[in-house]
């Protein structure tokens, strides 16, 4: 989708701090029944390469690292021929936690802001990346977020315990977009106390900061079983 020229006058008035991506491809797809899900095929091109495709064509993205596991980073090195704004691809750590340090350590000291992607994410637009980061300038931290349709219980030994109001409740997506200084304090602090976090925003609420939410897409699915994979396929073959 083209930008419109009021749209782009916006931008030049409204200038963003130098905001770097890292992209996090690290896990071994453990529910994927032997799918590498990084390198599987989606609409003939790898997954991993979409992902990082979006984050190289956003405007509001100045440079890239991709921490990912030790076989692969040979294999993403030469997909990533032709992509200008990827600095560096670099070796993942023992958690999440760890390989998102390894990318922020990765990034340039321009770098005031960061966007957290999951590789797995092939399907993320321009628009969520540009609303998220736009948000992440004015407030410090903030994710695309989607309402939730199932309603969501609680529980404890295979019994409900509760029922949170579903319309207080939001599937969280990536990217994440924080201040770097606070997110690097965030996952030293998770660290610090031995707790574990499920996403980078889960780091950041410990230290008492708050996470701007922006609208999200029902199409910016994370890739986690081979399911996933056809549906994001058939996703693709509606754009056609």
């Amino acid at each position: 989708m083209k930008i419109s020229k009021i749209t782009k006058a916006i931008r030049k008035i409204l200038p963003l701090q130098y905001c770097g991506a890292v992209i996090v491809a690290a896990g071994n797809a453990s529910r994927m029944g032997g799918i590498d899900k990084i390198m599987a095929p989606l609409g003939g091109e790898p997954v991993i390469l979409r992902t990082i495709r979006a984050f190289q064509e956003s405007e509001v993205i100045r440079e890239i690292v991709i921490v990912t596991r030790t076989d692969l980073i040979d294999p993403i090195m030469d997909l990533c021929q032709g992509f200008d704004k990827v600095q560096a691809v670099v070796c993942g750590g023992s958690s999440r936690p760890e390989s998102v340090e390894h990318g922020l350590s990765a990034l340039s000291n321009k770098v005031k802001l960061v966007a957290i992607q999951d590789g797995a994410r092939p399907l993320v637009s321009w628009q969520v990346i540009d609303r998220t980061v736009r948000a992440a300038h004015s407030y410090g931290a903030a994710a695309p977020a989607v309402p939730v349709k199932d309603t969501i219980k609680q529980t404890q030994c295979g019994f409900v315990t509760g029922t949170p109001d579903r319309n207080a409740l939001r599937a969280v997506q990536t990217p994440q977009v924080f201040d770097k200084d606070l997110l690097r304090a965030a996952l030293e602090l998770a660290a610090k106390k031995n707790i574990p976090i499920t996403d980078d925003c889960s780091a950041v609420e410990l230290m008492g900061a708050s996470v701007r939410l922006v609208e999200g897409e029902e199409r910016n699915i994370k890739i986690t079983t081979p399911l996933d994979l056809k549906i994001a396929q058939l996703l693709l073959e509606e754009e056609v």
